[in-house]
């Protein structure tokens, strides 16, 4: 949990509504809507947002309407994988655990969002789910590649260590990425074990790691802000100016939106 004091407020103005779409846990034989606390204090302490819960109701729910009520969405990271259906590819245990209910809600959320140039800020399996909406395709396990890192979650009981800093991710020259955190290479935590395969079409690649890992896309020719990230910027949100930075512009993606939207009703 992000504990720090909240900062001084860095926009002015109303707040911009953001959705968070849940994953779905079961829990004493009934299912449960759940987000991690760090993604929804994240986005009220650094993006100054007022973040809103999204059930995983697939079909029960309209996106189009969904995205019509929001000014930015924030896909979360989860213990889920994307289902291997979703990328062509048949399920083994090496693609478990999964949350059908969220990938039902999310692929369709993101295709809304991008079509409505609604601000999007994906993170982990979001930015998974961001590659498979687009036609892109996962590795299930990519430390078990040849030349490729340990990317998985370190086994050890506290959290700052779990989310510590593991590897760097060199960032595009000039890149979208690399102009919201003021330098070319950053680096980051990690606890992932699947990773983009095959990127989509109409993704660029915003971040490396060494070992060639995607760790960071953006969506090219959006109508607005569209970022994804591999790794997890939203945990001690306000003690990493970079983790900050990507936060309080996707933030501001959204205020823009919804006193353009404003304007427009008046």
């Amino acid at each position: 949990m992000d504990t720090a004091a909240p900062a001084a407020r860095f926009f002015q103005g109303p707040k911009p509504l953001i959705g968070l779409p849940a994953c779905v846990k079961p829990l004493s034989g009934q299912d449960f809507h759940t987000i991690g606390d760090k993604y929804v204090r994240a986005v009220a302490l650094a993006s100054e947002g007022l973040p809103v819960m999204l059930p995983s109701l697939a079909e029960l729910v309209d996106p189009r309407a969904v995205i019509e009520r929001l000014d930015g969405l924030v896909l979360t990271g989860s213990p889920s994988n994307v289902h291997p259906s979703r990328y062509g590819q048949a399920p083994t245990p090496e693609h478990e655990p999964h949350d059908e209910a969220r990938d039902a809600t999310t692929l369709p959320l993101i295709e809304a969002a991008l079509e409505a140039g609604l601000p999007l800020f994906a993170i982990c399996r979001g930015h998974q789910e961001l590659n498979v909406a687009l036609g892109g395709t996962l590795h299930a396990r990519v430390h078990e590649l040849e030349g490729r890192m340990d990317h998985r979650r370190p086994q050890h009981d506290e959290m700052d260590v779990q989310y510590g800093k593991r590897h760097g991710v060199a960032l595009e020259p000039d890149g979208r990425l690399a102009r919201i955190a003021g330098r070319d290479e950053i680096e980051v935590n990690s606890l992932h074990w699947q990773a983009i395969d095959r990127l989509a079409p109409g993704l660029t690649v915003e971040g490396r790691a060494a070992d060639g890992t995607i760790e960071a896309v953006s969506v090219a020719g959006a109508r607005g802000f569209a970022l994804s990230v591999q790794w997890h910027p939203e945990y001690k949100v306000l003690e990493d100016p970079v983790s900050t930075a990507m936060f309080r512009a996707f933030g501001a993606a959204a205020r823009e939106r919804l006193g353009r939207f404003a304007t427009a009703a008046q």
